[in-house]
């Protein structure tokens, strides 16, 4: 017969939520539906051994665990990555920082603003004359591996400069530029594409390219379409489509935030 303790309340209520943060961070990627494959496996499994106690099927299923903590390292590699890089954002923990500093235990962040203005008026203009572009604002992730892949610029951030990356017979303008320590890094870099089934059909390599280096680290991404124009942003493995360049700058600086 079972009986159940406030412990057992607690440790039901703990595994729900660990759940939902599961299925909150996999929802906008093509593991969604593994992951909820997963979560009924496991409740059959809960059954099978806890409650029934079918000792043959238990073992089968307890063979497959100890098997299946490797595979699920693999399947959810991305998203694992993206938990421990939110994790360890300093804007998550931001308030505590800004306490620290308060109390003088810590240095304060004296770094110059980054020049979201100077990035947002190229865009427009860009958009407006239909030359496809992929910029990378950086937050906390290290996106050194990928600078690595283009050619090192580490100019002050200026309008022109990024337009005439772009224009279209320059030799970097196929690439991503990564603006980083208020700094356009690199240019010409190369960025992982992402495998995400769910993405439109209509969306280019640049798309692809924006979501996949936004699924691996915390970094924004500005997405200018070549054939219309139209101007994407990709954060956190979502897009926001279709903004308007009046609102470009104003949502740079909120999912920098």
């Amino acid at each position: 017969m079972l009986t159940f303790q406030i412990k057992d309340i607690i440790d039901i209520v703990l595994v729900a939520i660990l759940m939902y943060i599961g299925y909150f961070w996999t929802r906008e990627t093509g593991a969604k539906n593994i992951f909820v494959g997963l979560i009924i496996l496991v409740v059959i499994w809960f059954f099978v051994t806890k409650i029934f106690k079918l000792a043959l099927l238990g073992a089968i299923f307890n063979g497959i665990s100890s098997v299946g903590a490797f595979a699920l390292i693999v399947i959810f590699q991305v998203e694992i990555r993206r938990f421990f890089s939110k994790i360890g954002s300093r804007s998550n923990w931001r308030h505590f920082i800004n306490l620290l500093e308060k109390l003088h235990l810590t240095k304060p962040n004296n770094e110059p603003l980054l020049p979201i203005k100077n990035i947002a008026d190229a865009c427009r203009n860009m958009s407006k004359n239909k030359i496809g572009a992929l910029i990378v604002i950086a937050k906390t992730s290290d996106l050194q591996e990928h600078i690595d892949t283009g050619e090192i610029i580490n100019a002050e951030i200026n309008t022109r400069l990024i337009e005439n990356i772009f224009f279209k017979n320059a030799p970097l303008h196929d690439g991503a530029v990564i603006i980083a320590n208020n700094k356009i890094v690199s240019a010409g870099s190369i960025l992982p594409i992402s495998r995400n089934p769910d993405i439109p059909k209509g969306l280019g390599l640049r798309h692809r390219a924006a979501l996949g280096i936004s699924e691996r680290t915390d970094a924004v991404v500005i997405i200018i379409s070549e054939e219309t124009g139209n101007i994407s942003l990709a954060s956190n493995g979502a897009y926001t489509l279709k903004i308007s360049p009046e609102n470009l700058e104003s949502l740079i600086m909120e999912k920098l935030n």
